[in-house]
C-alpha cells in the first residue's frame, strides 16, 4: 500500500515544510493526518467508475465510459452538458492539481506553505498574472456562448467539490491542512496564464542591456546574432512572402537606456519546448497523412495532461486536456488532428519608467506627465500577517521592478509589456479546433488565438498538412525589444501588430512534411523582424534530416523518431575537441575515460558511459568559457549552446576563451583539457558514492510530485535515454510530457502515452501506471469510441443525471 511508504518517508521530508513544532510548520498535526476515520488512509481506495451521480444544472443525462487506462469517454447531448461533465470528471481525478496550479498562477502559494512562498507570490503579482487573467476574461465576455461554456465547466467542478467532505479531500489538502475553495471562471483563465508564462519566450532584455553596456555592440552581436550560421527553419527556406503588403515599422532615432539591474524574476525553464511534425499521404506508407506531437515540459505528478474523449451529436474529439481548461488541447477528431510546440517569439518587452516624484502617481511620456494606476495586491500568508504590495501600472503594463522590489531607485522602475496582458479568446480557439473539419476551419479557429505563441501542426482526412506559427505578434522595428526600451518615448511603443494572415505558415509544402522543434521560424526573407530568442538548433535538424532520408514513413517510424537518442550537439563538437587535445598531458585514469568517450557513437542510450562523460564535460566547459558572466552585481546571461560551440570551433583564441582569474591567456584548446580533468575528478567522486556512471544512473530522470520533496509520491531513476537538445528530450526533470501519433484514416487511428497516470490520487493504481511504458518508448492505442455504445474495452460506465439546480 502506497501510504505505508508515505508514512516511512513523511518524517524525512518534513523539513520541506519548514520545521517541527506542534503543527509541524505548514503541515497538519500528525494525528489529524493519520486519523483512520478521515486522514490519509481514506484516500487509499479504488476509483469509482460506475453508477449514477446527480449533477445540478444538466439538461440531459451524460454517459461516461471508462476504459482500461481510466480514460473517460464523455457523451453528452449538447455543449453545455459536455463542458459541465468535463469539469466534474476532471475535478474528480485532478482537483488538487487544478487548484494548486491556479494558486501558483495567482501568486497565492503563501496561503498554503507560509512565508517561504512570499517572494514567489510577489513575483507573480508583479508579473501581472491576475491582471492578465482578468483581461482574458473580459475578452471572453465579448462572446456570450464562450462565457456560458466557461460557467458550465465551473459548475461541473463545483458540483464535485460539493460532494466532498474532510474525509474524502485529496491527500494534498490533508497534508497542507486546507480545503478546496469554489472554482471560478477566472481560475480557468489563471490556468491558461500559467501556461502562457511557462511557454513565454526567453525574456532576456534586461540581461542583454547589461551586456550591451558591458561589452559593446560588436561583441554583443558576435555572442547573440539574429540568425545562427545554420538555419533549418520551420517554414521551408525560400518561401515566397511577396503577398505581404504591410509596411514594416521604421527604426526611430534616439538612444536606448543602458541601465543595470542586479537580478531579475524567475524565467520559464529553458527546457520547456516541444516537437511536432506531419507527413502527407504521398509520404506515408498507408497513403494517409500522419501527425505527431511531443510537448516537452516539467515531469511532474500529477501529470500536466489528462486524456479524455469529448463527444456530442455534432462532433467527437479526443486527446490531452489541461486540468482546469475546457476541451482538448492536443488531439484529434473524425476529420483533423492538431498539436503544438512553443514558438519562442519575443512578445515581452521592458520599458524604463521615470516617475515625477517618489509618490509615483505620474510618469513621463511624450514630454508630459501621465497618471499611473495602482493595483493593491493583498498576499495572505499562512501563519503570518497579510502582506500588502502596491504594484504601479502604466500604459505599458505593471512596473515589476521598483524600489520596493529588486531595485533601489524611488524615481524609476521597469515596466513589462506582454501580449499575455492584452487578453484573447485562447480558450475559444481550442474549442473551435475540437469541432474543425478541414483546413479552413483550422485556420479560422486559430484567428482568435493570441498567447503563448505556438506552432500549430495540422493534418486532415482530406489529405492536407500544414503548420501555422500563431500568436499576436508586434510589428517591431529591427532590434525593438532586444534591449530595455525608453518608456517615455512613444516611438518605442508597439506601433502595430502583424496581421494574422501574415503570420508565418505553410500548407502542403513540396517536400511532403511539416515540422517544428522550437527552431527559428523563418529565413531572412520573411519581412517582419524576428529576433533569435534562443531558438533550438539540434532537434530540428535531426527531425528534418530524418524526413529527408527516405520517401515513405509509417507509424513505427514516428515512434522511433520520438525516441531518437542521437546527440547532434556532441557529434558536432567532440571530434573537434579530440583533434585539438594532447592526451600526453593526461593521467592514466583520465586516459581511460578519454578512451571511453572517444569510442562513443553519440547515442544517448541508458546503458552507455559516453553520454555521462559528455554531459559533465560540456557543462564544465561551458561555465569555464563564460566565466565573465559569473557575477552577482548585474543580471547577465551567457550565450546559447550553438553559438558557444561555433565560437570554440571558429574563434578558439577569442578573448572570451581566456579564464578571468588566471594570469595565462587560455584558448579553447586549453579549456577542453582543463574542463576534462575536472570532469574526470567529479565522475570518479560520483562513482565512488553511487556506482557505475551509465547514462540512466547518472542522468537520474525522475517524475516528481508538484510538492517537491515528497519521494513517496514521486518516481526516480527511470530507464529513459535522450537529454535536452535531443529529439527524445528527457533530461533529469523535463521531457516528453505527452507523445501522440495520429494516422488520418477514416476513422483516425491514434496512439498516446505520458509520464504519469489518469488519477491524481497517489493511492490509486492509476496514479503513475503509464510511466514504465513511457520510459521504454511504448505507446497505448487510444480507444476512440465512435458512439456512446460501450465496447469490450470499457471497464465501467457512470451516468451523470440531471437534478434541479441548487442555488448557493
Amino acid at each position: 500500500m502506497k501510504y505505508l511508504k508515505l508514512v516511512i518517508t513523511f518524517i524525512a521530508t518534513i523539513t520541506v515544510f519548514y520545521g517541527f513544532n506542534t503543527k509541524l510548520g505548514s503541515v497538519p498535526p500528525i494525528g489529524k493526518f493519520l486519523d483512520p476515520a478521515g486522514g490519509v488512509w481514506q484516500n487509499d481506495q479504488e476509483e469509482t467508475i460506475d453508477g449514477n451521480v446527480n449533477i445540478q444544472g444538466l439538461s440531459a443525462p451524460v454517459t461516461i465510459h471508462y476504459d482500461e487506462q481510466l480514460i473517460p469517454h464523455i457523451f453528452a447531448q449538447n455543449d453545455l452538458d459536455l463542458y459541465k461533465a468535463q469539469g466534474y470528471i476532471t475535478a474528480k481525478h485532478r482537483l488538487w492539481q487544478m487548484e494548486f496550479q491556479t494558486h501558483a498562477a495567482a501568486g497565492r502559494v503563501s496561503e498554503l506553505i507560509g512565508s517561504a512562498g512570499l517572494n514567489y507570490d510577489r513575483s507573480e503579482r508583479r508579473r501581472g498574472m491576475g491582471f492578465g487573467a482578468e483581461k482574458a476574461l473580459e475578452k471572453m465576455r465579448e462572446n456570450p456562448e464562450a462565457i456560458k461554456f466557461l460557467e458550465a465547466y465551473r459548475d461541473g467542478v463545483n458540483s464535485y467539490i460539493r460532494s466532498l467532505d474532510a474525509k474524502t479531500f485529496p491527500v494534498e489538502y490533508k497534508l497542507l491542512d486546507y480545503k478546496p475553495e469554489a472554482w471560478t471562471t477566472k481560475k480557468t483563465m489563471l490556468l491558461l496564464m500559467y501556461m502562457t508564462k511557462m511557454l513565454a519566450g526567453g525574456d532576456n532584455d534586461l540581461e542583454y542591456t547589461n551586456m550591451l553596456r558591458k561589452f559593446g555592440k560588436e561583441r554583443f552581436d558576435l555572442l547573440f546574432p539574429d540568425f545562427f550560421d545554420v538555419n533549418d527553419p520551420i517554414i521551408p527556406k525560400e518561401t515566397d512572402w511577396s503577398f505581404i503588403d504591410v509596411e514594416i515599422t521604421k527604426t526611430p532615432e534616439g538612444q536606448l537606456p543602458l541601465d543595470t539591474i542586479p537580478q531579475t524574476i524567475e524565467k520559464p525553464n529553458p527546457d520547456n519546448g516541444s516537437n511536432n511534425w506531419a507527413v502527407s499521404g504521398a509520404k506515408s506508407t498507408t497513403g494517409n497523412p500522419i501527425l505527431a506531437n511531443d510537448p516537452h515540459l516539467g515531469l511532474n505528478l500529477p501529470s500536466i495532461w489528462f486524456v479524455m474523449q469529448l463527444s456530442t451529436p455534432e462532433y467527437n474529439t479526443m486527446g490531452a486536456t489541461l486540468p482546469g481548461a475546457l476541451g482538448v488541447i492536443s488531439g484529434f477528431n473524425n476529420h483533423i488532428a492538431w498539436g503544438e510546440t512553443n514558438a519562442t517569439r519575443d512578445v515581452l518587452d521592458w520599458y524604463k519608467i521615470e516617475f515625477k516624484d517618489n509618490t509615483r502617481t505620474e510618469y513621463k511620456y511624450d514630454n508630459q506627465w501621465r497618471n499611473t494606476s495602482v493595483r493593491i495586491e493583498e498576499i495572505k500568508v499562512k501563519g503570518a500577517a497579510t502582506v500588502i504590495d502596491s504594484v504601479i501600472y502604466t500604459h505599458h503594463g505593471p512596473v515589476t521592478y521598483d524600489h520596493n522590489f529588486m531595485s533601489d531607485n524611488e524615481k524609476s522602475g521597469y515596466a513589462m509589456k506582454w501580449v499575455g496582458h492584452i487578453g484573447g479568446n485562447n480558450q475559444g480557439a481550442f474549442l473551435a479546433l475540437n469541432k474543425s473539419k478541414n483546413y479552413d476551419d483550422y485556420v479560422n479557429a486559430l484567428k482568435a488565438y493570441t498567447a503563448p505563441a505556438q506552432n500549430f501542426v495540422f493534418a486532415s482526412t482530406e489529405g492536407d498538412i500544414a503548420i501555422w506559427i500563431q500568436g499576436l505578434f508586434p510589428n517591431k522595428w529591427k532590434g525593438q525589444g532586444k534591449f530595455l526600451l525608453d518608456g517615455s518615448n512613444p516611438e518605442h511603443d508597439w506601433q502595430s501588430y502583424i496581421p494574422q494572415a501574415f503570420n508565418a505558415h505553410t500548407k502542403n509544402p513540396e517536400r511532403g512534411f511539416v515540422s517544428s522543434a522550437n527552431q527559428h521560424p523563418v529565413d531572412k526573407n520573411y519581412p517582419f523582424y524576428v529576433f533569435n530568442d534562443g531558438y533550438e538548433t539540434y532537434r530540428n535538424r535531426v527531425i528534418n534530416d530524418f524526413f529527408n532520408s527516405k520517401d515513405k514513413f509509417s507509424i513505427d517510424d514516428f515512434k522511433a523518431l520520438h525516441n531518437n537518442n542521437y546527440n547532434l550537439k556532441a557529434a558536432e563538437l567532440l571530434p573537434f575537441m579530440f583533434d585539438s587535445m594532447d592526451d600526453s598531458l593526461m593521467t592514466s585514469e583520465e586516459k581511460e575515460i578519454y578512451t571511453q568517450i572517444k569510442a562513443w557513437d553519440f547515442i544517448n542510450d541508458i546503458e552507455k558511459l559516453g553520454p555521462s562523460i559528455w554531459s559533465k564535460w560540456y557543462s564544465k566547459l561551458y561555465h569555464l568559457t563564460w566565466d565573465e558572466f559569473d557575477t552577482e552585481e548585474e543580471a547577465l546571461m551567457s550565450p546559447y549552446a550553438y553559438q558557444t560551440i561555433y565560437l570554440m570551433k571558429t574563434k578558439p583564441e577569442n578573448e572570451f576563451m581566456d579564464i578571468v582569474e588566471t594570469p595565462e591567456k587560455e584558448t579553447a584548446q586549453d579549456l577542453f583539457l582543463l574542463s576534462f580533468k575536472d570532469t574526470v575528478k567529479e565522475l570518479m567522486d560520483w562513482k565512488a558514492k553511487n556506482g557505475d556512471y551509465n547514462w540512466q544512473a547518472y542522468k537520474g530522470t525522475h517524475v516528481g510530485h508538484l510538492l517537491q520533496g515528497l519521494p513517496a509520491f514521486s518516481r526516480f531513476d527511470l530507464p529513459i535515454g535522450g537529454d535536452r537538445n535531443i529529439v527524445n528530450a528527457a533530461s533529469s526533470t523535463h521531457g516528453p510530457s505527452w507523445r501522440m501519433i495520429v494516422e488520418m484514416s477514416s476513422p483516425p487511428k491514434a496512439f498516446g502515452i505520458y509520464p504519469g497516470g489518469q488519477s491524481g490520487n497517489p493511492g490509486s493504481a492509476y496514479y503513475d501506471n503509464f510511466i514504465d511504458d513511457w520510459a521504454i518508448g511504448k505507446y497505448h492505442e487510444l480507444n476512440f469510441l465512435y458512439n456512446a455504445e460501450a465496447t469490450d474495452q470499457i471497464m465501467g460506465t457512470q451516468t451523470l443525471t440531471p437534478i434541479k439546480y441548487y442555488e448557493d
